[in-house]
């Protein structure tokens, strides 16, 4: 008998001024929004990661915000993709996965990993990158250990973790190959799910999936509608029964309305926040 998966929905980031008196209640402390957001929310996306490394305590203290259940996914840092754009990378993939995501313990979901769109796909490169990101807690701890140059020890506790997760944002159209699903298949790393009309495809090439929901897939549309909503909760409960777990993050320009849309997907799969 097939497991049935785990479905979280949620936001990318928690810190955005027009939902203060819209999605937190009027006169909430800022310091309080996680809290909150957590127990509305089941995942929420770190991006502070993709601008600079965080510190341990940073992880450990966002973990103590959230409830049992919750997990945080992590955004792999722009040195990577945007920088070196996954090449020669290894000592900067080291250095991130040494700043202390593993402080998160039952908190931590998969790391993205966003290429910028102007990236197109060279085998070579990709498949080496894919090759570099740790596919469970020892390989983890070994590329961690080989941070250099960093201003505090490595953190290598592992305080929990026993599954590591990769999910990766192709943004080039040369990316739509069945050789990139291929390899994104023998690595079991999800390919991101955008729901865009140039991107609608919602295939699957991991135990899980990953959705950074930009759309709705439809021409001219303005922002999720309930029937769009409902689409995507049937794909999603199929996906569910299939023993795979999904996270879904509503990402697209529409940003004052991700939470709601994030609550809304949840209570059409019958998904309650953890309090």
């Amino acid at each position: 008998m097939t497991t049935k998966g785990t479905i979280r929905t949620g936001t990318a980031g928690w810190v955005f001024e027009p939902w203060r008196g819209t999605f937190f209640p009027e006169g909430l402390v800022q310091k309080k929004e996680l809290h909150h957001a957590s127990r509305h929310l089941t995942s929420i996306e770190i991006n502070a990661t993709f601008r600079a490394n965080q510190k341990p305590a940073s992880f450990a203290k966002w973990a103590g915000e959230t409830p049992d259940g919750f997990q945080f996914s992590i955004k792999g840092p722009q040195l990577v993709t945007h920088i070196k754009r996954l090449k020669d990378c290894a000592p900067a993939l080291a250095n991130f996965f040494a700043s202390g995501p593993l402080a998160l313990g039952d908190r931590l979901g998969p790391f993205i990993w966003q290429l910028p769109p102007n990236l197109a796909f060279d085998a070579a490169s990709f498949e080496t990158f894919l090759n570099l990101l740790p596919q469970d807690v020892d390989a983890y701890l070994r590329l961690a250990a080989a941070a250099d140059g960093v201003k505090q020890p490595p953190y290598l506790e592992p305080n929990g973790v026993t599954l590591i997760r990769h999910a990766i944002e192709m943004r080039h159209p040369s990316f739509d190959d069945p050789s990139v699903d291929a390899l994104l298949r023998q690595h079991n790393i999800a390919r991101v799910i955008a729901d865009t009309p140039d991107n609608p495809r919602r295939d699957l090439t991991a135990d899980f999936a990953y959705c950074r929901l930009q759309g709705p897939a439809r021409p001219d549309a303005a922002g999720y509608e309930s029937a769009d909503i409902a689409d995507l909760a049937k794909t999603m409960a199929g996906w569910r029964e299939a023993g795979h777990d999904c996270y879904a993050y509503f990402v697209h320009e529409d940003k004052l309305h991700a939470p709601a849309n994030a609550m809304a997907l949840a209570q059409e799969l019958g998904v309650r926040a953890y309090s």
